[in-house]
């Protein structure tokens, strides 16, 4: 695929020398709205070069903060002519993109194995047999700015929520797809799990009515699906409780206690409720809400660093200084893949391979915290009704061992439409087993659950995501 030649001064180092290579004056001199991209063959750590096409870039999406958003894209690997496009977008907010792609979706892993940070080695990696980019190009973006590889000149930029850093994807799409117009006609998705669950139907509802007043370009959307989305807290929130019940981790005793709180677990009603929610948060705290039946283990993140510290990773002519290294969990936990994540990327081999432009981000965190972020969209599930009434596609799906946003919440506000049942509840199977539970709704909604799956279903489960994404995107049936 032919790419635009990439801009004058892209890379820092590419200034000439008589700019006395100051980055940020080399920075200055980008056009305002650059798009540039840098096709990937290789990746330190993988073994020979990369069997799909891996093209990375930055797309220019608001002048005034100098704000650019950096994304991954991943051609499918069976038809990209005809295959569907899918935006992917990671949750926290401000969780790096490379979460989709290296934990999820994407189609590389790391392996876990022992890695000593001081030898000079790098975390290898290895091809994902699981990769949903088997059947569909997939953009993994960093958004809202601030994450991964995103950045904005001016730290004002950093300062977005719901409604504005989904127009600032928006914008994205419309330039990116400007620039790859042979994706113009395939079918166009949204995705995304977690934090990013809610914004993904606001995102596709601008799409939409873009299209409706005939905006240029016209992208091609045929709907969307996210994973254990955060929705509304009264649904998500609230369904904690009797999941933590249903699982075992409360006692009927405590549970009938919650009388008191008259369903409401997000404000206790009076002093008795808000005790007995602390007793139940002591227990919920022992248990990995993310799965319930993993080990506890560390989070493989950098402590929470104040918006000053934050921002100061961005735009620094110094070279990388890494602050701290995570804290480092046992091989046989979860975790242990981002703590690999953490050298591996901010090691000037890989940031080079993936085209990172110099003195805009010191130092990669996997999830950012400290950032201004408001959340400004209190519920999604007007935007849900607004897109499947209009006949867009819709899957749901939910790991049904998270106790982060359980699945009986998510089912709850499904249910909350009011939709007539198409295809009433069943089991959906793979290899002959019950692979999970599922139910669809009139307007192409559909809801599934992911057995054994935790708050990002592809991560615990990539075998079942796979075959579940793979029959919903071909429009067959789970």
């Amino acid at each position: 695929m032919a790419l635009k030649p990439q801009r004058p001064c892209v890379h820092a180092r590419h200034c000439h020398p008589s700019l006395l290579l100051r980055l940020v004056a080399c920075l200055v001199l980008l056009p305002p709205f650059s798009l540039s991209a840098t096709v990937v063959t290789r990746l330190p750590g993988f073994d020979g070069p990369l069997p799909f096409y891996l093209e990375t870039g930055y797309v220019s999406v608001e002048e005034d903060t100098g704000t650019e958003l950096f994304y991954y894209f991943v051609e499918s690997e069976r038809s990209p002519g005809t295959d569907p496009v899918l935006l992917w977008l990671t949750g926290g907010p401000r969780c790096s993109a490379y979460t989709g792609l290296g934990f999820e979706v994407g189609p590389t892993k790391f392996v876990l194995e022992p890695f000593n940070p001081n030898n000079g080695s790098l975390p290898k990696l290895y091809y994902n047999p699981y990769s949903w980019t088997q059947m569909a190009n997939i953009l993994f973006l960093d958004s809202p700015v601030g994450s991964g590889f995103s950045y904005a000149r001016d730290p004002k930029g950093y300062d977005v929520g719901d409604y504005s850093s989904s127009l600032q994807v928006l914008t994205f799409l419309k330039k990116w797809l400007n620039d790859h117009p042979q994706y113009l006609s395939n079918p166009f998705y949204v995705g995304g799990d977690s934090y990013a669950g809610k914004v993904t139907p606001l995102i596709a509802q601008y799409i939409s009515e873009g299209n409706e007043q005939r905006l240029k370009p016209h992208i091609n959307l045929k709907g969307y699906l996210i994973g254990n989305p955060v929705t509304d807290p009264k649904f998500d929130q609230n369904s904690i409780i009797p999941a933590s019940h249903g699982f075992g981790i409360i006692s009927d005793q405590l549970y009938e206690v919650l009388e008191h709180c008259k369903r409401d677990y997000v404000n206790p009603a009076n002093k008795l409720c808000s005790e007995v929610l602390h007793a139940i948060n002591n227990l919920i705290s022992e248990i990995a809400q993310g799965q319930i039946l993993y080990d506890l283990c560390v989070e493989a993140a950098l402590k929470p660093v104040d918006g000053d510290d934050s921002i100061r990773r961005f735009l620094s002519e110094e070279p990388i200084r890494l602050s701290a290294p995570p804290l480092r969990p046992h091989l046989d936990c979860f975790t242990y893949g981002y703590y690999l994540a953490y050298f591996w990327i901010n090691d000037n081999a890989t940031r080079d391979a993936l085209g990172i432009k110099e003195g805009t981000v010191g130092e990669w965190i996997r999830c950012i915290k400290g950032l201004p972020y408001t959340e400004d969209l209190p519920s999604s599930i007007e935007c849900h009704f607004n897109l499947t009434t209009r006949r867009y596609r819709a899957l749901v799906y939910s790991g049904d061992h998270d106790l982060i946003v359980p699945f009986l919440g998510t089912h709850a506000w499904i249910r909350s439409l009011n939709f007539s049942i198409v295809d009433d509840w069943r089991a959906w199977h793979l290899a002959g087993q019950a692979a999970g539970f599922t139910i669809t709704y009139a307007n192409n909604l559909t809801f599934a659950t992911v057995k054994g799956g935790g708050h990002t279903a592809p991560e615990y489960m990539p075998k079942e995501s796979f075959a579940m994404a793979q029959r919903w995107l071909d429009n067959k049936p789970l």
